[in-house]
């Protein structure tokens, strides 16, 4: 199989979770190319569920027993809710049959997605000048005025115990709830509350008494990312000391519902997470956060990702949908969940390090970064190799100077500190710490170039990552004396890193493979380093006479997406009539590109950033609820786009049933229109510079005042010209809803490189900023 960006990386955070899950090759219905012949799990989606239909069970029942050869218990569960459908286990020539009945829009195998806190909120609001309490103790876990908003997320589950999810302080549920604690062998209904008001699961249909069966986390990850969104406040919290400070999801007043829909062994299934999404809808949620995805290798079209179809009906129904973009960087085009009613999230770094210093004989120090225990005295006492000099017989000198599987002999290594060279190297720290560890050696100093902005996490055995500009102090000093030695010391916490944020070489990049014209990912937030709660047996990552940490350090886009989803929380709060696509424009339109060196932001190979690393850039968390101007994006918006897209009319009337009757395809409908989609950015593909091109936006006044003048300003590369009609925008109280056009035009000729800028409309008070990508 082949791996876009670095394979080692995205195994390594996608090891933080305990699951590594590769997403299949799917085909559209009518196309189903599956070879076996044994029954399997397939997903059929039959478009919007009619609410004047209250036998859809029944309908389904019927579709299936039709085209069944045998009286059989097929079925695995029913969508009814948000939209029709259902999973059953069928053979590829039931499948086929299936296809080809009226009313399906699609028939696929069930695929497997991937699964893809203290200082965050700090940094967050120092770059947006926001002061906030960080003395605040648990006895705050929640505002005084509790939100009705409620978070939902599709994960792994739900610790409920830990202190993150305590209801002290919340109001009663709200009446609006519809949703439900389901129990299990071990989670009672009494383990929800006015916090956690709701935790389904959704069991294995091949396996009925896995123990994984249960609403309870048993990976830590689904816990992580609860707490990242709507977590209560806590004091002191650290992993085991580090990282120490207070801890807060986006929105700590918000309610939580949580959906496992990933099990143990297995990953996340298209029909548990079909059916996470269709719960959500009848239950009443307002924002859903998924830190899952397909792999860019194996994407899914449309009609067949199960990801963009449950998240159609909920922004259908009303409820902002946030995903994770994927830990497939920094090579373009490996975004994922990039369909315009996502809310697709990249991840960036904090001004927060983990530094563990190695001391050598010579009482020189040498900075290294990591996340470990080192039970070490702080004097160099302890023998240091270097991984040639304890090269295995049969291994070659590079090998063992990498410390690659099978290279180290062991009686070299025993008792000793090794260090190694990963200069380039395929083998990341995690991996040989495992293999320095298995060899006896009590240590590992590794020289790397690989993502230093991401600490490796070894608990208590001695490890550190040291850049290689410290290598040849490293090597100086052990080949001038016969026994060298060295000590490496325990992780100490740092603030104030510079630069920072910077975008992380794993998150996903753009443009989108679905299309050009839309701009993916659409934000970036932390996601790097991230300290949130966990699940409280992981036995996993507990030093020797410990106890598991409540708390843990994980990194990925994973764990940027509830940063987003939070913050949506809060907004949505404070402005219960706004759509999901105001919340989103007012995230985007207000968005930071400066770093606290007071730069553009870079990524970490240092160059700058572009709006396919960070979308529009990083949230901010002050500005989006008063966001000045918001686009809206509707419904019949994303109709046009399928239209664009080659969907016939017959199958998005079956998709939506919101739109009147009379809807139809515009003429002439071609992918090159999508960029008229009302979308906060603005993407334009084929950019040659010849002739122009004309987009047009509407803006929407939510601001304090009717009557205000919007002046533009165009941020353009010197070889593109930038026309606004009109160059300002009057609102009045009759005039809430203003558009304008955008004219590209080229002032030279193109260079085949896209081109990046930025069109900002202000009043004096408000800011509203939408990036623009020219593709060529």
């Amino acid at each position: 199989m082949k791996m876009k960006g670095n394979p080692i990386l995205l195994i390594v955070v996608l090891n933080l979770f305990g699951v590594i899950c590769v997403g299949e090759s799917r085909k559209s219905s009518g196309d189903i190319s599956e070879t076996e012949n044994e029954k399997k799990v397939y997903i059929v989606y039959m478009g919007a569920a009619d609410s004047s239909n209250a036998s859809l069970r029944n309908d389904h029942a019927h579709l299936l027993n039709r085209v069944l050869r045998r009286n059989e218990k097929a079925l695995v569960r029913n969508y009814k809710h948000g939209f029709s459908g259902f999973a059953a286990h069928l053979s590829k020539e039931e499948a086929n049959s299936i296809a080809q009945q009226p009313g399906v829009v699609s028939v696929f195998p069930d695929p497997i997605l991937n699964l893809h806190t203290t200082r965050s909120w700090d940094f967050l609001d120092l770059q947006t000048h926001v002061k906030i309490d960080t003395h605040s103790d648990s006895s705050s876990s929640a505002s005084s005025s509790s939100s009705n908003v409620v978070i939902g997320l599709l994960d792994t589950g739900i610790w409920p115990e830990a202190v993150s999810f305590s209801d002290k302080g919340m109001d009663s549920i709200p009446s609006s709830w519809k949703g439900s604690c389901m129990k299990s062998i071990d989670f009672n209904s009494s383990n929800c509350n006015r916090k956690l008001i709701g935790a389904r699961y959704y069991p294995n249909p091949d396996q009925k008494d896995d123990p994984d069966n249960t609403p309870r986390d048993t990976y830590g990850h689904g816990t992580h990312t609860a707490s990242t969104a709507a977590g209560s406040v806590v004091s002191g919290a650290s992993y085991y000391g580090i990282g120490e400070g207070t801890a807060q999801g986006g929105s700590p007043e918000s309610r939580l519902a949580v959906y496992k829909v990933c099990l143990k062994d297995i990953g996340c299934s298209g029909s548990s997470i079909l059916a996470g999404f269709d719960d959500a809808i009848a239950d009443g949620v307002n924002v859903l956060s998924l830190s899952l995805g397909a792999s860019p290798d194996f994407r899914p079209d449309l009609a067949t990702d199960p990801v963009a179809i449950g998240a159609f009906h909920a922004v259908e129904r009303g409820i902002l949908v946030v995903c994770s973009a994927g830990n497939s960087g920094p090579d373009p085009e490996t975004v994922v969940n990039d369909a315009p009613w996502i809310f697709t999230v990249g991840a960036t770094t904090l001004d927060r390090f983990f530094q563990s210093n190695v001391v050598l004989g010579n009482n020189k120090l040498i900075k290294g970064e990591a996340i470990n225990l080192s039970p070490l005295s702080k004097s160099p006492d302890y023998s240091l190799v270097h991984g040639e000099s304890a090269k295995a017989i049969s291994a070659s000198l590079d090998d063992a100077r990498k410390c690659h599987p099978n290279s180290l002999d062991e009686k070299k290594v025993k008792g000793k500190i090794v260090l190694c060279d990963g200069i380039d190297d395929v083998y990341l720290t995690g991996f040989k710490v495992q293999l320095v560890k298995d060899a006896g050696g009590i240590g590992l100093v590794h020289v790397t170039n690989q993502d230093l902005t991401m600490a490796t996490n070894s608990v208590d055995f001695p490890a550190t990552d040291v850049n290689p500009k410290d290598a040849a102090t490293l090597l100086q000093y052990v080949n001038s004396t016969k026994n060298p030695v060295a000590t490496i010391l325990p992780t100490v916490t740092g603030i104030n890193y510079k630069p920072a944020p910077v975008v992380v070489a794993f998150s996903s990049r753009g443009p989108s493979a679905l299309s050009k014209n839309i701009l993916k990912p659409d934000i970036a937030a932390p996601g790097v380093d991230i300290l949130a709660a966990w699940i409280g047996n992981d036995s996993s990552r507990v030093p020797k006479g410990k106890k598991p940490s409540p708390y843990y350090i994980a990194s990925g886009t994973s764990m940027s997406c509830p940063h987003v989803s939070g913050l949506a929380g809060s907004i949505k709060a404070q402005n219960p009539t706004w759509s999901p696509s105001a919340i989103r424009s007012a995230i985007m339109t207000s968005a930071n590109q400066i770093n606290n060196m007071n730069a553009p932001i870079t990524t970490d190979s240092e160059s700058v950033a572009t709006p396919y690393d960070y979308g529009a850039g990083e949230i901010t968390t002050s500005e989006p609820f008063q966001p000045g101007l918001v686009y809206e994006t509707t419904t019949v918006d994303y109709l046009n786009y399928l239209c664009y897209l080659g969907f016939n009319i017959t199958t998005i009337k079956i998709i939506s049933k919101t739109v009147p009757d009379s809807f139809s395809c515009p003429k002439d409908s071609t992918p090159d229109h999508i960029s008229n989609i009302n979308y906060p950015s603005i993407a334009i593909s084929n950019f040659n510079g010849k002739g122009t091109v004309n987009v047009t936006r509407t803006v929407t006044n939510v601001g304090e005042e009717d009557e205000t003048v919007y002046s533009s300003v165009v941020n353009a590369p010197s070889e593109v010209n930038v026309k606004l009609i009109p160059e300002k925008l009057q609102f009045s109280k009759n005039s809430k809803k203003l558009s304008y056009q955008v004219i590209f035009s080229s002032t030279s000729t193109l260079k085949k490189e896209d081109l990046f800028g930025s069109i900002t409309w202000s009043n004096g008070k408000h800011s509203v900023r939408s990036p623009f990508v020219l593709a060529m």
